[in-house]
C-alpha cells in the first residue's frame, strides 16, 4: 500500500497538445487550396521529368553537335539548339535534376543546422542564447548571395559547394524561426512537467519541443526553396556552380545570354524552368503556411 501511495503521487508530465485533429483541418485547408494544389503538381512533374531524365530526354545533354549551332526550335529540336549544337530541350529536362538537388539539399542543410541552433538558444537561453543570436545576427548582416558567395570561394565552385552555400546562407532564417517557436514552447506545461520529472535538456528538446515545432519549419523550408532555387541558378549564371558541361539552367541562361538577340531561344527554356520550378514552391509555400497557421484560419 505505500508503495502504490508513493507511485500515484509521482506526478505525470501531461502529454504535448494533440495535434492530430488541427492537421487533418490543414490538410483539408491545403486540399481546397487551388494555388497550393496547382504548386504541388508543378513540383511534382518537375520531380517527375527529373527522375525520368533518361527515358524523356530525346539527346544525350552534353553531346555536342557543331554543324547545328544556335538552330531555333524544330521539329528534330524542340527548344533549339545551344552555341555547342546541344539539344536545349535534352539539358533542360537533365537541369531538372541539378535544380532539386541542390534546392532540397540546401534547404535541408539551412533547416538542420537552424533548428538544432534555434532550438538549443531558445530553450537554454542565458549567455548560449546570446553566444548564438550574435552569430545568427552576424550571417543575417550579409546578403544571401553574399554569404554563398563567400562560401563558395572556400569551398570551390562544384554542386557540393553550392548545397553548402546556399544552405549556410539560409540557415540565419530557420534558427530565427526555431528559436520563436522554443521560447514560447519551454513555458507551456507539458514542458515545465517534463522538466519537473527530470528529463535531460536534450530529451526534453526531442521528445517535446520540436514535435510541435516541426509544422512552421516545415512552412518555412517550402517556403525558401523557392529562394534557394533562385540562389543556385544566380550562381552558376556566374559560373560558381556546376563546373561545364553539366546540364544546368543558370549556366544555360548564361550561354544563351552572348547570343540572345539573335537565339532567344537558348534562354528561353532554362528560364521559363527555373520560373516555373520557383513559382510552383513558393504557391506550395503559401498554402502551406495558410492551412498550418492558426491565426490565418480563425482558430485563435
Amino acid at each position: 500500500m505505500r508503495e502504490d501511495r508513493a507511485a500515484m503521487d509521482v506526478p505525470i508530465a501531461p502529454a504535448p497538445p494533440a495535434l492530430s485533429s488541427g492537421l487533418r483541418q490543414a490538410v483539408r485547408l491545403l486540399a481546397r487550396s487551388r494555388g497550393a494544389m496547382f504548386g504541388l503538381v508543378v513540383m511534382l512533374g518537375i520531380l517527375l521529368v527529373a527522375l525520368l531524365a533518361p527515358a524523356l530526354a530525346p539527346y544525350d545533354p552534353v553531346q555536342q553537335h557543331l554543324l547545328d549551332q544556335n538552330e531555333p526550335p524544330t521539329a528534330a529540336h524542340w527548344l533549339g539548339t545551344d552555341r555547342l549544337g546541344r539539344d536545349i530541350l535534352s539539358r533542360t529536362i537533365w537541369g531538372a535534376r541539378l535544380s532539386l538537388v541542390t534546392g532540397v539539399g540546401s534547404v535541408l542543410v539551412g533547416a538542420v543546422q537552424g533548428s538544432i541552433l534555434g532550438l538549443v538558444a531558445g530553450y537554454y537561453r542565458g549567455w548560449v542564447d546570446q553566444l548564438i543570436v550574435r552569430v545568427i545576427d552576424t550571417l543575417l548582416a550579409f546578403p544571401l548571395y553574399l554569404s554563398a558567395i563567400f562560401v563558395i570561394a572556400v569551398v570551390g565552385p562544384s554542386q557540393l559547394g553550392v548545397v553548402l552555400a546556399v544552405g549556410i546562407a539560409v540557415t540565419p532564417v530557420f534558427a530565427r524561426l526555431a528559436r520563436g517557436e522554443s521560447m514560447e514552447e519551454r513555458e507551456k506545461e507539458y514542458v515545465l512537467a517534463a522538466r519537473a520529472l527530470g528529463n535531460t535538456g536534450a530529451r526534453v528538446i526531442v521528445a517535446h519541443i520540436l514535435p510541435n515545432v516541426v509544422a512552421p519549419l516545415v512552412v518555412l523550408a517550402s517556403l525558401t526553396m523557392g529562394d534557394a532555387i533562385l540562389v543556385e541558378a544566380g550562381l552558376s549564371f556566374l559560373g560558381l556552380g556546376a563546373p561545364p558541361p553539366t546540364p544546368s539552367w543558370g549556366l544555360m541562361v548564361n550561354d544563351g545570354m552572348v547570343v540572345l538577340t539573335r537565339a532567344p531561344w537558348v534562354s528561353m527554356g532554362p528560364g521559363a524552368a527555373i520560373a516555373l520550378l520557383v513559382l510552383g514552391s513558393n504557391l506550395l509555400g503559401d498554402g502551406l503556411r495558410d492551412a498550418f497557421d492558426p491565426r490565418l484560419r480563425g482558430t485563435r
